[in-house]
């Protein structure tokens, strides 16, 4: 943030501290501080929320508003871990289903409550649901 301040980036010094609000306010709420896990749910689900919002903005033909949410989106990427690979994923959970014992749908809650912890702020959750929902048909 101070180095937002000192290079007058008003768009990232703005975006930065609307995440931070969102982490204090949690904290607030929830009378806790939060784990670095839970610090990446909220950044995770700030990404989601713009991503949602340009999805709206285009639509609506409000392509400034658009630019600026996909600006406030690279800002909060910045802080969160690399995302991963197809590949990577793919291998995370095929391992993830072998460790679970998955075998059918019925089985796709224990094998997403086993892998979110390790793809979390890494990769798309949808996406990955629809993987598991490929191999375990």
């Amino acid at each position: 943030m101070k180095q937002a301040m000192i290079a007058k980036e008003k768009a990232r010094l703005g975006t930065i501290r609307m995440a931070l609000a969102a982490i204090k306010q949690i904290e607030v709420d929830t009378r806790e501080s939060l784990s670095d896990e839970q610090v990446l749910a909220v950044l995770t689900k700030m990404v989601k929320q713009r991503r949602d919002s340009i999805a709206q903005f285009e639509a609506a033909g409000r392509n400034d508003l658009a630019e600026a949410e996909a600006a406030e989106i690279q800002v909060i990427e910045a802080f969160l871990p690399t995302p991963l690979t197809e590949a990577e994923v793919a291998d995370i959970l095929d391992a993830t289903i072998a460790e679970v014992g998955a075998s059918t749908m019925a089985d796709m809650g224990k094998v997403m409550g086993a892998l979110k912890p390790k793809v979390q702020g890494r990769a798309d959750m949808a996406a990955i649901g629809a993987m598991i929902r490929a191999k375990l048909q």
